[in-house]
């Protein structure tokens, strides 16, 4: 399949995925659903805006629709990030071990192959920002749907660092490798947890 990921169908995606190719993979799939969650924050926000029973919120919406339209095309822009960065990855494995600069070629293929995953992290954070902010303001017949959007956002956050972490493993620079870390683990400390607050209470309120 040719051309950029992100302009397949749904169909042709998922046909990607499960074929013996290594792009779209984990963290593909990881922006994908990202960007799903943060489109039911919109159409949450979307639903809510012109009603009268909003109106003290109407405003406030319309930023968080500005916010949530840029982290979606942020979220889709990153799967094919995400798999180009792969490719030299690929190819600096493939390189003989015997050659002298196949470690630093290696090494800056690897931290290249961090920063997608680790900006899935930081937009899904934003993303799940937006949706507690939904769950207080937006139209309440569409709660369960904030739910939806955190729950994807939360399976982003968590696919994503997985991503992150299977490349810094390998990193000689230990150091560089300990911040990245840090800074995926400190993601998933903070809004982990919120998300799947988001979605419990709501959860527990329809119950």
């Amino acid at each position: 399949m040719s051309g950029k990921l992100v302009e397949k169908s749904c169909v042709e995606f998922a046909e990607a995925l499960a074929s013996k190719m290594p792009t779209p993979g984990g963290g593909g799939a990881a922006a994908l659903c990202g960007a799903l969650g943060t489109a039911l924050c919109s159409m949450v926000g979307n639903f809510t805006t012109g009603r009268k029973k909003y109106a003290a919120v109407e405003e406030d919406i319309k930023v968080m629709l500005s916010k949530a339209e840029r982290i979606r095309r942020r979220l889709l822009e990153l799967i094919d990030e995400d798999a180009a960065a792969f490719e030299p990855l690929a190819k600096a494995y493939s390189i003989p071990k015997e050659d002298p600069k196949r470690e630093e070629i290696l090494e800056r293929a690897t931290l290249d192959a961090c920063r997608a995953p680790l900006e899935m992290m930081h937009y899904s954070c934003m993303a799940v920002g937006l949706l507690d902010e939904m769950r207080e303001k937006g139209s309440v017949m569409l709660m369960s749907d904030v739910a939806c959007g955190a729950l994807f956002c939360k399976a982003a956050l968590e696919s994503a660092a997985v991503n992150v972490f299977v490349n810094t493993k390998t990193l000689r620079n230990r150091e560089r490798a300990a911040e990245l870390e840090s800074d995926a683990d400190d993601m998933l400390r903070l809004y982990s947890p919120k998300a799947q607050k988001i979605a419990d209470e709501i959860a527990g309120g329809l119950r």
